[in-house]
């Protein structure tokens, strides 16, 4: 696994950015051939398998697309919401903002601070669990070619 070159405090942001960087980028220089993670399932706590869950090749897939946003940024609002909303008019969406709507978002935005450390603490919460998922991935690819340590 990469090391991490940057010192930062422990809980940081910029730390769980970093360390989940380094361990996707370790996931992928160990899953050489992606295609046997498919219809493989991510155990569950205990060992339980659980129904209806991804296979993990979506989630090596999913992990990879995560950091390649994290580290060349996200794509222009216009072209995300086009490609999420399946190219809806965005002139049709403000139209359809009801004045309840606007005052909600304005009094929102008088608490921006509550905002920050609210999606800021999901944020890094997030980052930590994709890191466990990825750190998984590595694992259970290592078992099934026979690399586990």
């Amino acid at each position: 696994m990469q090391v991490l070159t940057k010192r930062y405090p422990k809980n940081c942001l910029l730390t769980v950015m970093d360390r989940y960087s380094a361990t996707v980028r370790n996931m992928e220089q160990v899953v050489m051939i992606p295609s046997l993670l498919r219809d493989v399932q991510l155990s569950g706590h205990g060992g339980q398998i659980q129904d209806g869950a991804p296979d993990l090749y979506k989630y090596f897939t999913m992990l990879k697309a995560i950091q390649v946003d994290m580290d060349h940024g996200l794509l222009p609002r216009e072209e995300w919401q086009a490609k999420v909303s399946g190219s809806e008019d965005e002139a049709e969406n403000d139209a359809a903002e009801t004045e309840e709507a606007k005052e909600e978002r304005v009094s929102s935005e008088l608490y921006l601070e509550d905002q920050f450390h609210l999606h800021f603490s999901s944020l890094h919460h997030i980052l930590t669990h994709l890191t466990l998922k990825a750190k998984e991935v590595t694992r259970k690819y290592q078992e099934i070619t026979g690399q586990a340590m």
